[in-house]
């Protein structure tokens, strides 16, 4: 075991299409404070088994895990220059996601913890994402959260560790699924979120309206599903008036019309957000969290938010946005870390809301 005040923690993650293994160290600090540290981060993509369906097939999703998990977990532990002797708990995802693969990492995390005597530590993926911050940022509680990925669209107050007061959500798609589903509409490729980015910057963002859903309404709740439709509408009126397949400067034009209009409403949302929050100033920080994250151009467009409402604005580093195993790893040792831990017994959760009082949206999917 590690020396007093130092946690050592294996994380595993494996909820939809990223297999991943991390070592991370949490430092207590005698001003009761704590420091991060990411030992090893190993991430294997499963894009190139996906790609040629235009999205996540979870039967492969799963099998991939199962093939890669526990190459993965060797390298963690090599990389990180640690031994089994020197792990304090292991943490695994264990919802929410795509089952198969959350029973995958979860099943192999009570393997390794039953055959090494290590305390178990099971983590909403959700939350690995929520207090990604504070492992690269050091950021006290409390903090206002967007968090944005391909399953997931909501505004949360992160009040402390299991604790989360959610003031919006997505009442059908979350805008990460709404990216992939226009890349596939004009046939950009797999993964949608970077492939539409990266045709949007030669693009005219003026040159198309598109419509800006639940914008200027009360409260800070998402809706995507009728951007998604107005963009197909546009796409098949732009094709019949070209008599063909979209040229790539009309690719360019409708792909950062797009993404200006998402860039608009998540600005709108987020300021109503930050009023319904109603933070101290000396807690004015607005954390941006998930694969959605990694988008420029809307975090320009958010940073710019914050700094109108005095907020403190804080991204983790790209490879921490998208799923790793880091993430799950600080959020198993800050469970751990104020004695939270697991039996054997636990089961892998398809759905798992962070604020699990928060009223469920009418039509919303699996996404909670």
């Amino acid at each position: 075991m590690t020396r007093e005040g130092v946690l050592t923690i294996l994380g595993l993650e494996t909820s939809c299409d990223e297999t991943a293994a991390a070592v991370v160290r949490r430092h207590a600090e005698e001003s009761g404070g704590f420091r991060g540290e990411i030992l090893s981060n190993a991430v294997f993509s499963q894009i190139r088994e996906h790609a040629p369906y235009g999205g996540v097939v979870p039967e492969i999703a799963a099998r991939a895990h199962i093939e890669h998990l526990d190459g993965l977990i060797v390298r963690a532990l090599e990389e990180a220059h640690v031994g089994w002797d020197d792990l304090d708990a292991i943490a695994a995802t264990a919802g929410p996601g795509l089952i198969g693969g959350v029973i995958v990492g979860l099943m192999t995390a009570k393997g390794i913890a039953l055959a090494r005597g290590l305390p178990l530590v099971a983590v909403n993926h959700l939350e690995g994402h929520a207090l990604t911050a504070r492992l690269t940022d050091g950021i006290a509680f409390p903090y206002l959260l967007l968090l944005v990925s391909g399953g997931h669209s909501q505004l949360l107050v992160v009040e402390d560790v299991g604790r989360y007061r959610r003031l919006g959500t997505t009442i059908d798609d979350a805008v990460g699924e709404a990216f992939d589903k226009v890349a596939k509409m004009m046939h950009l490729g797999f993964p949608g979120g970077p492939a539409v980015e990266r045709t949007a910057k030669t693009g005219d963002a003026s040159r198309f309206h598109l419509p800006r859903p639940l914008m200027g309404k009360p409260g800070c709740d998402f809706s995507f599903s009728g951007l998604k439709t107005a963009v197909r509408q546009l796409i098949e009126a732009q094709r019949i008036e070209a008599e063909g397949e979209l040229t790539d400067q009309l690719r360019a034009d409708i792909a950062a019309s797009f993404q200006a209009t998402v860039a608009d409403v998540l600005a709108d949302r987020v300021a109503h957000a930050m009023e319904m929050a109603n933070l101290p100033e000396g807690s004015r920080r607005f954390v941006v969290a998930g694969g959605v994250a990694s988008n420029q151009t809307l975090r320009a467009r958010l940073e710019a938010t914050a700094a109108e409402r005095g907020y403190d604005f804080i991204v983790p580093p790209v490879k921490l946005c998208t799923d790793n195993g880091a993430m799950i790893a600080w959020a198993g040792a800050e469970r751990f870390a104020m004695g939270m831990e697991d039996g054997l017994d636990i089961s892998p959760l398809a759905r798992w809301p962070l604020d699990p009082t928060a009223q469920a949206k009418p039509g919303a999917g699996v996404k909670a």
